[in-house]
């Protein structure tokens, strides 16, 4: 009786490789662009790489695709999605298993010398809404087979890529008609400083760039980033950014003026500043995990959610078990089983 059990289970784990085997495959084409809009004195590149995702059957075929565009998260990039998260083959087995329709894909490097963009406009380092949103869609619609419009146009990404996603649709709305943001990250700017005023600390003995790569400052770093995009100053050289906290000892002074770049410029105060924005969209989506270990993300979630909630606005918020990536990426996971088929339903397909 042993025997046809394990012949059983070798034909099954056979046809198993063979099907993962028999998975049409995309192609991702590296590609580059040097913004204008990224024009800044902080010392930034304004020359973008941009990983495209085209679907299986985009060479055979001479249709137009509906196009989504994915924002990394901090410390990350394009390149990371594409070679670590192998982001495409997550696009290949949905397209495969039919749980969306074939698509195209845009992943830009909004990576900066501090690691993040925040995918917002800078005083000091370059105009990254505009690229994301205005630049980088029309540079795509001249080189790809896009449905070139917004209905046919979706915009998601993981937690910095997360607030990204909200913040370009809620900006953009003529852009994009629907937003998925995975884990979104630092909604609420203000209250993210509130929470880490020992991170601040080590501001005050940061003195140039080469401090800010050591790995004990890895905290600075993000809130360095979170300054450039919120609270930048091209004219103080060399992080070209306001902070909200200054230390002499143990002493700390508080700037309020920051604190409330921090706030105004914020994703949770998008709905009170870009309230007709938020109605002209179709779709609008965020998750996060139970268990994420940056803890003000589903405090700001919930909020955030709240927020649309009493103002009206349609949208999904929803939680589920899991930690900051624990399921975004993986096979079945958010992107896979929530994200894809969330666009598969909001974005026009045809023409």
């Amino acid at each position: 009786m042993k025997r046809p059990v394990f012949l059983i289970i070798i034909s099954l784990l056979f046809t198993h490789l063979l099907s993962a085997q028999e998975i049409p495959a995309g192609k991702v084409i590296t590609t580059s662009i040097t913004a204008k809009t990224l024009a800044n004195k902080a010392g930034e590149n304004s020359k973008r790489r941009v990983s495209v995702y085209l679907p299986p059957d985009y060479e055979t075929s001479s249709k137009r695709y509906p196009v989504i565009y994915f924002l990394h998260g901090f410390f990350w990039s394009d390149s990371l999605l594409v070679n670590h998260d192998k982001i495409n083959r997550i696009f290949d087995r949905a397209i495969h298993l039919k749980k969306i329709k074939p698509v195209i894909v845009v992943m830009p490097d909004e990576s900066t010398l501090f690691k993040g963009s925040f995918y917002a406009n800078s005083e000091s380092a370059g105009n990254w809404s505009d690229f994301t949103s205005e630049e980088l869609v029309n540079f795509v619609d001249s080189r790809y087979r896009t449905i070139a419009n917004k209905d046919s146009r979706g915009i998601a990404g993981h937690s910095m890529g997360g607030n990204g996603a909200l913040r370009n649709a809620i900006l953009h709305p003529a852009t994009f008609s629907s937003v998925y943001a995975l884990s979104p990250g630092v909604l609420d700017a203000r209250y993210f400083a509130l929470t880490e005023i020992d991170a601040y600390k080590k501001t005050a003995v940061i003195k140039d760039l080469k401090d800010l790569s050591k790995p004990e400052n890895t905290g600075a770093t993000i809130l360095y980033a979170i300054a450039r995009a919120y609270s930048g100053n091209s004219r103080k050289a060399p992080f070209f950014a306001d902070l909200p906290f200054s230390f002499d000892g143990e002493s700390v002074k508080v700037n309020t003026e920051v604190l409330k770049d921090l706030k105004d410029h914020s994703v949770s105060e998008l709905p009170f500043t870009h309230y007709e924005n938020l109605r002209k969209l179709k779709a609008i989506k965020f998750d996060w995990g139970r268990n994420d270990e940056f803890i003000h993300i589903p405090v700001t979630c919930k909020s955030f959610s709240r927020t649309l909630e009493l103002l009206k606005i349609r949208h999904e918020a929803e939680e589920y078990i899991g930690t900051h990536g624990s399921e975004v990426s993986r096979e079945n996971g958010r992107i896979e089983n929530s994200l894809l088929p969330f666009f598969n339903i909001n974005l026009k397909f045809d023409q």
